[in-house]
């Protein structure tokens, strides 16, 4: 069964807690501390495994746990380190946070595996505290606690171009023509069941990758029949086209159509309809000269002429008119932006990493009317966020907010047009 969603329960490995001991041996009675620091734990890595297609692993299995660390013993034995947990994803695979639904990590150009959750440091061992004035001291500290999530894990097809259209209009039966894939292909509704994609190959490094989006019906974007299962796929694609029933085989008007279907596209992600259309008219080959010169006409005035959206009659069947189609494909391909493809992270999990890194707000004893905010979780938090986008600096600003440093810049005075700086990063404060 193809699987494009699951639900998963993940943790890290907790770290293991210091030892507390002495050295005691005949004729050492008086030895000092020599307890072990405890091993970190196992973190929670994700990888791309090229050659999975389908999330279906993890609708059988659904929590997914790395070792926790050893504890330290005496002798000065370091505890052994947990090991990690290692979950293969296929390309195209968005992790996202299960409460929030905000989006995590996109995993589709992670050539590399990536740490989602890492493990809890080891504690120190006694002998780790002992200074000029504490010469045996009988403390040790315990491992940091195991950091855990629930994910969903959602498999977005990777494709430069996004077949939609209503069923039966021919969209398995283009694939088959212009592409290696195999699609099934049969005279009922709702055949394709799963996403196929397809590589078009023009020669002379020209071509893309292309998509069938199955079963994409009038009230797909509130999740009538299998619209919301699918509708993620389009997401990463760069062009869109559109596949119609030009000689009305089934009685459909090719017009109303793609209304309806641009109009569920645009509720399920108001930024698809700004991608570049092609309007296929597909099934010329079983009308006659009169009717493909009125629909064709139709469907030109009502899309070329309005929209200024490229209408190719076609023939899945015989071939007529599709090199032409996918020539002009390949140029909005390559025309397109590159950054269509890739979902932006909308959570950092590297913020749990040690919740506890220091900071310090204070005012500058050198300009007035400016205020210094610096400190390692600063730091670290600026080295990840990307503030020339909204959603990064949406994340800066609850940063801020969530750290309590909005409110001390507040406690000590600030007012408006005051400037904040953050190292490198100026900003000058409005309420």
């Amino acid at each position: 069964m193809f699987a494009d969603r699951a639900k998963i329960y993940i943790r890290a490995g907790k770290g293991g807690d210091g030892h507390v001991s002495f050295r005691r041996e005949k004729y050492v009675p008086d030895g000092g501390p020599d307890g072990g620091d405890g091993g970190n734990g196992g973190d929670v890595v994700f990888v791309v495994d090229e050659g999975m297609n389908t999330l279906t692993n993890y609708r059988h299995v659904t929590k997914y746990r790395a070792e926790d660390g050893e504890a330290g013993g005496k002798r000065n034995c370091h505890g052994s380190n947990g090991a990690d947990v290692v979950l293969k994803v296929p390309p195209g695979t968005v992790i996202k946070d299960a409460e929030s639904g905000k989006v995590i990590m996109d995993m589709a150009y992670k050539k590399e595996p990536v740490i989602l959750l890492k493990g809890g440091r080891g504690g120190r061992g006694n002998r780790q505290y002992v200074t000029a004035t504490m010469q045996a001291p009988k403390y040790a500290q315990p491992g940091q606690p195991a950091k855990e999530l629930t994910v969903e894990l959602e498999l977005k097809c990777i494709a430069d171009v996004g077949l939609v259209g209503f069923p039966s209009v021919g969209k398995s039966t283009f694939l088959s023509r212009v592409t290696n894939a195999q699609p099934k292909i049969a005279e009922y509704h709702f055949t394709t069941l799963t996403p196929n994609l397809g590589v078009v190959d023009l020669g002379d490094k020209n071509g893309f990758v292309i998509a069938d989006i199955p079963g994409i019906i009038e009230g797909a974007a509130e999740g009538k029949g299998l619209g919301l299962q699918f509708l993620r796929h389009i997401e990463r694609t760069k062009v869109i086209m559109h596949i119609v029933d030009a000689a009305s085989v089934e009685g459909r008007d090719p017009i109303e159509d793609i209304k309806v279907i641009n109009e569920e596209l645009k509720k399920y992600n108001k930024d698809i309809e700004n991608r570049p259309t092609v309007i296929v008219a597909n099934k010329i080959d079983v009308l006659d000269e009169v009717g493909y010169d009125t629909v064709i006409t139709m469907l030109r005035e009502e899309f070329e002429d309005k929209m200024g959206v490229k209408v190719f009659p076609i023939s899945a069947v015989t071939g007529k008119g599709v090199k032409e189609l996918l020539w002009y494909v390949n140029d909005l391909v390559k025309q397109a932006p590159a950054d269509v493809n890739e979902f932006e992270a909308e959570i950092d999990l590297s913020t749990m990493d040690d919740p506890e890194l220091p900071f310090e707000v204070r005012k500058s004893d050198e300009e007035e009317g400016v205020y210094i905010v610096e400190g390692p979780r600063i730091e670290k938090m600026l080295g990840y966020t990307n503030l020339e986008s909204e959603k990064g600096f949406d994340f800066f600003q609850k940063f801020l907010r969530d750290n309590g440093i909005l409110k001390q810049l507040e406690d000590l005075g600030i007012g408006e047009g005051d400037t904040v700086k953050m190292y490198f990063l100026e900003l000058d404060y409005y309420k």
